[in-house]
């Protein structure tokens, strides 16, 4: 991941704080991101796409991206979960010939289809499964 992100001081105090404590929830669009601000009583009319170039969010669909300088709540939403940042990075490798992501043991696949790392943590819980092997059906918890 580039390590390019928003500049922490860029950032107003208020943008920061709300980036945390709203409620969004994210939804992956090849190299952007859908910001769906689910503390508003209407969230259909509070969603936003979230443009992501280089491991940082670049560009908002929302109107204060356009009127502040500074970046909105939804870019700095985004950029502080870093999870979804090194998701979208995954994505834009696949899209660039890199390797395939899919639902296995360790969820990436190699060029060939085998599974890039198939050992897992079940061994080390004995009876219990790990959650990707839960997450994914191959196990469940007896």
């Amino acid at each position: 991941m580039n390590s390019t992100v928003i500049p922490i001081e860029e950032i107003p105090n208020r943008v920061l704080k709300r980036a945390q404590y709203e409620a969004f929830e994210f939804e992956l669009l090849d190299s952007r991101v859908r910001v769906r601000n689910e503390s508003y009583a209407d969230p259909e009319n509070h969603e936003y796409e979230v443009t992501v170039e280089d491991g940082v969010p670049t560009r908002c669909t929302c109107p204060a991206d356009a009127r502040f300088d500074n970046p909105c709540k939804h870019r700095v939403a985004v950029a502080i979960r870093r999870p979804i940042l090194e998701f979208v990075e995954e994505v834009q490798l696949v899209a660039d010939g890199g390797l395939r992501v899919e639902s296995g043991a360790s969820g990436i696949v190699d060029e060939d289809g085998e599974d890039a790392d198939s050992e897992c943590d079940c061994a080390e819980l004995g009876d219990l499964p790990c959650w990707e092997c839960y997450r994914t059906g191959k196990r469940e918890i007896p």
